[in-house]
C-alpha cells in the first residue's frame, strides 16, 4: 500500500542535521513517503554555514511540477527559500496545489547565519504566508517578519496575532528561546482554536534541525489526515524526543536524533 506522500521544498544541509536531509529523515520516521524540491545547496557543518548556492527558479519549478504532476502530494512543507524570486515561485506553486502547506519561514540558521534575504521578507508576508495552512515561526522570525519582540510567554498571543494578520490559517509560534519549559502557541485566532503546547526543556545543546524537523512532522501528520491541532501536538511530542536524544557531531552543535523512537 502506498504511504501518504509529503513534499519538502527546502535547502540542502551537507552535514545532514537540518534542511532537506532532516525533513526526509523525519518523514521516514513518521511513516510517510518523503519527496524533495531542492532550493539551494549549502556547505554546512556543526560550526555553521560556510557557503550558500541558490538554484534558479526554473529548476525549483521543474522539480515541483515533476513530482506533483506525476506522483501527487498529500502535504507540502517549505523551509529555506532565500530570495524573493524563490519565495514568489514557491508561493505560486503551493497556491495551485490542493494539499495543506506547512510554511517554516526560515530566516536565520541555528548558528546565526542569515538564510533569507531582506528583500524576500515582503514576498514572504504577502505571497507565501497567505498560502500556508500552518506557519511555524520561531521568536527571531516573528521579530523579523512582524516586528514583534517576545520577551515572555505573555507576548506569544500578540506575536501569533501579528503573523495571522498576513493570512495563514494557523500559526504556531515556537517559544523555545524563552526561559523555562518549552512552550509553543498554536492558534487560528479564535478562542476555541487556541492551544498551548508545553514540554520539559532538555539540557542538551545538540538541537540542530529542530525547526525543520517540527515542520516536517506537522506536514507528515496532515498528510495522514490528522487535524491541525492533532498533527501539531504529535509533532511536538516527536521533536521533544528528538531533542532529548540529540547527539554530538563534529566540534559544534550536533543534530537532533530523528530515529530516537527506533532506539528506545
Amino acid at each position: 500500500m502506498t504511504p501518504p506522500r509529503v513534499l519538502t521544498v527546502a535547502g540542502s544541509d551537507s552535514g545532514g542535521g537540518a534542511g532537506i536531509q532532516a525533513d526526509l529523515k523525519t518523514m521516514l520516521a513518521l511513516g510517510v513517503h518523503g519527496m524533495s524540491v531542492l532550493t539551494a545547496v549549502t556547505a554546512q557543518n556543526s560550526l555553521g554555514v560556510q557557503g550558500v548556492w541558490e538554484l534558479p527558479a526554473e529548476a525549483v519549478r521543474a522539480q515541483y511540477r515533476s513530482v506533483v504532476d506525476d506522483i501527487g502530494v498529500q502535504a507540502v512543507k517549505t523551509g529555506m527559500l532565500g530570495s524573493a524570486e524563490l519565495v514568489e515561485t514557491v508561493a505560486e506553486l503551493i497556491s495551485g496545489t490542493d494539499a495543506p502547506a506547512v510554511v517554516d519561514p526560515v530566516g536565520v540558521s541555528k548558528h546565526g547565519d542569515a538564510l533569507l534575504a531582506d528583500s524576500a521578507l515582503d514576498a514572504m508576508r504577502t505571497r507565501l504566508l497567505p498560502a500556508a495552512t500552518v506557519a511555524t515561526p520561531n521568536l527571531d522570525e516573528v521579530r523579523q517578519l512582524a516586528g514583534v519582540q517576545v520577551e515572555s510567554e505573555d507576548d506569544l498571543r500578540r506575536a501569533a496575532d501579528a503573523v495571522l494578520a498576513y493570512g495563514p490559517r494557523w500559526v504556531l509560534v515556537k517559544g523555545g528561546h524563552l526561559a523555562g519549559d518549552a512552550v509553543d502557541l498554536l492558534t487560528d485566532g479564535t478562542a476555541a482554536g487556541e492551544h498551548w503546547l508545553r514540554a520539559p526543556r532538555h539540557d542538551n545543546r545538540h538541537t540542530h534541525g529542530t525547526g525543520c524537523t517540527l515542520a516536517s512532522a506537522i506536514a507528515s501528520g496532515l498528510a495522514r489526515g490528522l487535524t491541525v491541532p492533532t498533527a501539531v501536538t504529535a509533532a511536538k511530542e516527536y521533536v521533544t524526543g528528538a531533542i532529548a536524544s540529540g547527539f554530538a557531531l563534529g566540534t559544534g552543535i550536533g543534530p537532533v536524533d530523528h530515529g530516537w523512537r527506533f532506539r528506545t
